[in-house]
Protein backbone atom coordinates (compact mmCIF):
# COMPACT_ATOMS: atom_id res chain seq x y z
CA UNK A 1 0.00 0.00 0.00
CA UNK A 2 1.49 3.41 -0.94
CA UNK A 3 2.25 5.91 1.81
CA UNK A 4 -0.36 8.56 2.47
CA UNK A 5 0.49 12.11 1.33
CA UNK A 6 1.86 14.62 3.77
CA UNK A 7 -0.49 16.61 5.97
CA UNK A 8 2.44 18.84 6.95
CA UNK A 9 5.75 19.22 5.15
CA UNK A 10 8.49 21.45 6.56
CA UNK A 11 11.73 21.89 4.63
CA UNK A 12 14.56 23.95 6.08
CA UNK A 13 12.12 25.93 8.23
CA UNK A 14 13.45 28.50 10.69
CA UNK A 15 11.57 30.98 12.84
CA UNK A 16 13.00 33.90 14.76
CA UNK A 17 11.10 36.19 17.12
CA UNK A 18 11.75 39.86 16.43
CA UNK A 19 13.27 40.53 19.85
CA UNK A 20 15.39 37.35 19.94
CA UNK A 21 19.10 37.04 19.22
CA UNK A 22 18.83 33.49 17.90
CA UNK A 23 16.09 31.55 16.09
CA UNK A 24 13.48 29.64 18.08
CA UNK A 25 13.49 27.04 15.31
CA UNK A 26 16.54 26.39 13.17
CA UNK A 27 16.45 24.60 9.80
CA UNK A 28 13.70 22.08 10.63
CA UNK A 29 12.92 19.29 8.18
CA UNK A 30 9.80 17.39 9.24
CA UNK A 31 7.01 15.58 7.45
CA UNK A 32 3.75 14.39 9.02
CA UNK A 33 1.63 12.02 6.97
CA UNK A 34 -2.13 12.27 6.79
CA UNK A 35 -3.72 10.17 9.52
CA UNK A 36 -0.55 10.01 11.62
CA UNK A 37 -0.40 10.61 15.38
CA UNK A 38 2.87 12.39 16.15
CA UNK A 39 4.13 13.40 19.61
CA UNK A 40 6.39 16.44 19.95
CA UNK A 41 8.57 16.61 23.07
CA UNK A 42 11.13 19.04 24.41
CA UNK A 43 12.16 20.82 27.58
CA UNK A 44 10.78 24.31 28.30
CA UNK A 45 12.07 26.79 25.75
CA UNK A 46 13.06 24.09 23.27
CA UNK A 47 10.81 25.43 20.51
CA UNK A 48 8.09 22.77 20.53
CA UNK A 49 5.17 25.21 20.99
CA UNK A 50 6.63 27.49 18.33
CA UNK A 51 6.67 24.47 16.03
CA UNK A 52 2.99 23.84 16.81
CA UNK A 53 2.11 27.40 15.88
CA UNK A 54 3.91 26.96 12.55
CA UNK A 55 1.80 23.87 11.86
CA UNK A 56 -1.30 25.98 12.43
CA UNK A 57 0.15 28.98 10.54
CA UNK A 58 -0.19 31.22 13.57
CA UNK A 59 3.46 31.91 12.76
CA UNK A 60 4.91 32.09 9.26
CA UNK A 61 8.45 30.77 8.68
CA UNK A 62 11.27 33.28 8.72
CA UNK A 63 12.90 31.07 6.10
CA UNK A 64 12.27 27.70 4.48
CA UNK A 65 9.11 26.10 3.14
CA UNK A 66 6.05 25.08 5.18
CA UNK A 67 3.19 23.24 3.45
CA UNK A 68 -0.15 22.32 5.06
CA UNK A 69 -2.25 19.78 3.14
CA UNK A 70 -0.14 20.37 0.04
CA UNK A 71 -0.31 24.18 0.02
CA UNK A 72 2.74 26.27 0.87
CA UNK A 73 2.13 28.94 3.50
CA UNK A 74 3.77 32.19 2.40
CA UNK A 75 1.35 34.93 3.47
CA UNK A 76 -1.52 35.70 5.83
CA UNK A 77 -3.95 34.76 3.04
CA UNK A 78 -2.30 31.35 2.86
CA UNK A 79 -2.41 31.13 6.66
CA UNK A 80 -6.19 31.54 6.64
CA UNK A 81 -6.41 28.62 4.23
CA UNK A 82 -4.10 26.53 6.43
CA UNK A 83 -6.25 27.12 9.50
CA UNK A 84 -9.25 25.70 7.69
CA UNK A 85 -7.30 22.45 7.53
CA UNK A 86 -5.46 22.61 10.85
CA UNK A 87 -7.08 23.39 14.21
CA UNK A 88 -5.29 23.97 17.49
CA UNK A 89 -6.17 23.21 21.11
CA UNK A 90 -4.13 25.19 23.62
CA UNK A 91 -2.95 24.53 27.16
CA UNK A 92 -5.50 26.79 28.86
CA UNK A 93 -9.06 26.33 27.53
CA UNK A 94 -10.10 29.69 29.01
CA UNK A 95 -7.96 31.31 26.31
CA UNK A 96 -10.21 29.77 23.66
CA UNK A 97 -13.56 30.65 25.22
CA UNK A 98 -15.27 33.50 23.39
CA UNK A 99 -18.97 33.15 24.28
CA UNK A 100 -21.13 32.89 27.39
CA UNK A 101 -23.04 29.79 26.21
CA UNK A 102 -21.33 26.51 25.29
CA UNK A 103 -23.09 25.96 21.96
CA UNK A 104 -22.34 29.53 20.89
CA UNK A 105 -18.69 29.04 21.77
CA UNK A 106 -18.48 25.84 19.71
CA UNK A 107 -20.20 27.60 16.80
CA UNK A 108 -17.73 30.50 16.72
CA UNK A 109 -15.22 28.97 14.30
CA UNK A 110 -17.94 27.72 11.95
CA UNK A 111 -19.45 31.20 11.87
CA UNK A 112 -16.07 32.59 10.84
CA UNK A 113 -16.06 30.11 7.97
CA UNK A 114 -19.32 31.64 6.76
CA UNK A 115 -21.28 28.40 6.94
CA UNK A 116 -25.09 28.51 6.72
CA UNK A 117 -26.92 28.47 10.08
CA UNK A 118 -28.48 25.04 9.60
CA UNK A 119 -25.07 23.48 8.88
CA UNK A 120 -23.56 25.23 11.90
CA UNK A 121 -26.28 23.83 14.16
CA UNK A 122 -25.67 20.31 12.84
CA UNK A 123 -21.90 20.62 13.24
CA UNK A 124 -22.18 21.98 16.77
CA UNK A 125 -24.49 19.14 17.77
CA UNK A 126 -22.19 16.52 16.23
CA UNK A 127 -19.07 18.07 17.81
CA UNK A 128 -20.59 18.20 21.29
CA UNK A 129 -21.67 14.58 20.89
CA UNK A 130 -18.13 13.63 19.79
CA UNK A 131 -16.62 15.05 22.99
CA UNK A 132 -19.44 13.79 25.21
CA UNK A 133 -20.70 17.27 26.18
CA UNK A 134 -24.06 17.49 24.42
CA UNK A 135 -25.90 17.83 27.75
CA UNK A 136 -23.98 21.05 28.44
CA UNK A 137 -24.96 22.85 25.23
CA UNK A 138 -26.90 25.57 27.10
CA UNK A 139 -24.44 25.86 30.00
CA UNK A 140 -22.08 28.72 30.76
CA UNK A 141 -18.47 27.69 29.99
CA UNK A 142 -17.08 29.40 33.10
CA UNK A 143 -19.19 27.07 35.29
CA UNK A 144 -17.53 23.93 33.90
CA UNK A 145 -14.53 22.02 35.24
CA UNK A 146 -11.12 22.27 33.58
CA UNK A 147 -11.56 18.96 31.77
CA UNK A 148 -15.04 19.93 30.58
CA UNK A 149 -13.75 23.28 29.31
CA UNK A 150 -11.02 21.49 27.39
CA UNK A 151 -13.62 19.23 25.80
CA UNK A 152 -15.58 22.32 24.73
CA UNK A 153 -12.41 23.82 23.23
CA UNK A 154 -11.86 20.59 21.31
CA UNK A 155 -15.49 20.59 20.16
CA UNK A 156 -15.01 24.08 18.73
CA UNK A 157 -12.10 22.76 16.66
CA UNK A 158 -13.84 19.51 15.69
CA UNK A 159 -16.89 21.45 14.45
CA UNK A 160 -14.70 23.06 11.78
CA UNK A 161 -13.95 19.59 10.35
CA UNK A 162 -10.15 20.01 10.25
CA UNK A 163 -7.84 17.46 8.67
CA UNK A 164 -5.25 18.12 11.39
CA UNK A 165 -5.51 18.99 15.08
CA UNK A 166 -2.53 20.27 17.06
CA UNK A 167 -2.86 19.70 20.82
CA UNK A 168 -0.38 22.08 22.48
CA UNK A 169 0.12 20.66 26.00
CA UNK A 170 -3.66 20.41 26.20
CA UNK A 171 -3.63 18.12 29.25
CA UNK A 172 -0.98 19.87 31.33
CA UNK A 173 -3.49 21.72 33.54
CA UNK A 174 -5.68 18.66 34.20
CA UNK A 175 -5.64 15.97 36.86
CA UNK A 176 -4.60 12.41 35.81
CA UNK A 177 -8.18 11.34 35.10
CA UNK A 178 -8.82 14.43 32.98
CA UNK A 179 -5.54 13.96 31.11
CA UNK A 180 -6.49 10.38 30.28
CA UNK A 181 -9.93 11.41 29.04
CA UNK A 182 -8.58 14.11 26.72
CA UNK A 183 -5.79 11.90 25.40
CA UNK A 184 -8.25 9.07 24.72
CA UNK A 185 -10.42 11.57 22.83
CA UNK A 186 -7.44 12.55 20.68
CA UNK A 187 -6.73 8.86 19.98
CA UNK A 188 -10.34 8.36 18.93
CA UNK A 189 -10.24 11.36 16.59
CA UNK A 190 -7.05 9.97 15.08
CA UNK A 191 -8.70 6.57 14.57
CA UNK A 192 -11.42 8.39 12.61
CA UNK A 193 -8.83 9.82 10.21
CA UNK A 194 -7.78 13.11 11.82
CA UNK A 195 -4.04 13.79 11.80
CA UNK A 196 -3.07 14.48 15.42
CA UNK A 197 0.04 16.32 16.60
CA UNK A 198 0.39 15.88 20.36
CA UNK A 199 2.76 18.36 22.02
CA UNK A 200 3.37 17.19 25.57
CA UNK A 201 5.78 16.75 28.46
CA UNK A 202 4.05 13.58 29.68
CA UNK A 203 6.14 10.64 28.49
CA UNK A 204 3.42 8.02 28.93
CA UNK A 205 1.23 9.98 26.50
CA UNK A 206 4.04 10.26 23.97
CA UNK A 207 4.71 6.53 24.26
CA UNK A 208 1.21 5.83 22.95
CA UNK A 209 1.72 7.86 19.76
CA UNK A 210 2.97 6.23 16.57
CA UNK A 211 6.02 8.45 16.20
CA UNK A 212 7.71 11.18 18.18
CA UNK A 213 10.26 13.92 17.74
CA UNK A 214 12.27 15.65 20.44
CA UNK A 215 13.08 19.32 19.87
CA UNK A 216 16.10 20.83 21.56
CA UNK A 217 17.51 24.29 20.96
CA UNK A 218 15.20 24.76 18.00
CA UNK A 219 16.43 21.64 16.22
CA UNK A 220 15.20 18.05 15.93
CA UNK A 221 17.43 16.10 18.32
CA UNK A 222 15.76 12.67 18.11
CA UNK A 223 13.07 11.21 15.89
CA UNK A 224 11.51 7.76 15.54
CA UNK A 225 9.04 5.37 17.10
CA UNK A 226 8.57 5.60 20.88
CA UNK A 227 10.53 2.37 21.30
CA UNK A 228 13.43 3.64 19.24
CA UNK A 229 13.63 7.03 20.93
CA UNK A 230 12.96 6.11 24.56
CA UNK A 231 15.33 3.12 24.49
CA UNK A 232 18.17 5.68 24.17
CA UNK A 233 17.71 6.59 27.84
CA UNK A 234 21.00 8.43 28.29
CA UNK A 235 20.41 10.66 25.27
CA UNK A 236 16.83 11.46 26.29
CA UNK A 237 18.04 12.44 29.75
CA UNK A 238 20.78 14.61 28.23
CA UNK A 239 17.98 16.47 26.47
CA UNK A 240 16.38 17.29 29.81
CA UNK A 241 13.55 14.77 29.56
CA UNK A 242 12.50 11.58 31.30
CA UNK A 243 11.47 8.28 29.76
CA UNK A 244 8.40 6.19 30.64
CA UNK A 245 8.72 4.55 34.07
CA UNK A 246 8.93 1.00 32.71
CA UNK A 247 11.59 2.00 30.18
CA UNK A 248 13.67 3.51 32.96
CA UNK A 249 13.23 0.41 35.11
CA UNK A 250 14.37 -1.81 32.22
CA UNK A 251 17.39 0.43 31.63
CA UNK A 252 18.27 0.36 35.34
CA UNK A 253 18.04 -3.44 35.40
CA UNK A 254 20.26 -3.68 32.34
CA UNK A 255 22.77 -1.29 33.93
CA UNK A 256 22.81 -3.68 36.91
CA UNK A 257 23.77 -6.56 34.64
CA UNK A 258 20.39 -8.13 33.96
CA UNK A 259 19.86 -9.16 30.34
CA UNK A 260 16.66 -7.29 29.53
CA UNK A 261 15.64 -5.16 26.57
CA UNK A 262 15.44 -1.39 27.13
CA UNK A 263 12.63 -0.82 24.63
CA UNK A 264 9.91 -1.72 27.14
CA UNK A 265 7.16 0.90 27.39
CA UNK A 266 4.35 -0.53 29.51
CA UNK A 267 3.81 -2.45 32.74
CA UNK A 268 2.32 -5.38 30.83
CA UNK A 269 5.46 -5.61 28.69
CA UNK A 270 7.68 -5.44 31.80
CA UNK A 271 5.66 -8.17 33.51
CA UNK A 272 6.01 -10.43 30.47
CA UNK A 273 9.77 -9.80 30.20
CA UNK A 274 10.37 -10.47 33.90
CA UNK A 275 8.31 -13.65 33.72
CA UNK A 276 10.43 -14.81 30.77
CA UNK A 277 13.62 -14.09 32.73
CA UNK A 278 12.44 -15.95 35.81
CA UNK A 279 11.23 -18.94 33.81
CA UNK A 280 14.40 -19.04 31.72
CA UNK A 281 12.63 -18.68 28.36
Amino acid sequence: MPDKPFAIDLKGVSYKYESADSPALDNIDLQVRQGEMLAVLGRNGSGKSTLGKLFNALYLPTSGSACVMGKEIKSEDDAYSARRHCGMVFQDPDNQMVATIVEEDVAFGCENLGLPPEEIRARVSDALSTVGMEQYAKSAPHMLSGGQKQRIAIAGVVAMHPDIIVFDESTSMLDPSGREDIFDLAVRLNSEGVTVIWITHFMEEAARCRRLVIIDGGKIALEGSPRQVFSDVKRVKQLGLEVPDMTYLAWSLREAGIDISTDILTMDEMEAKLWDLMSGT
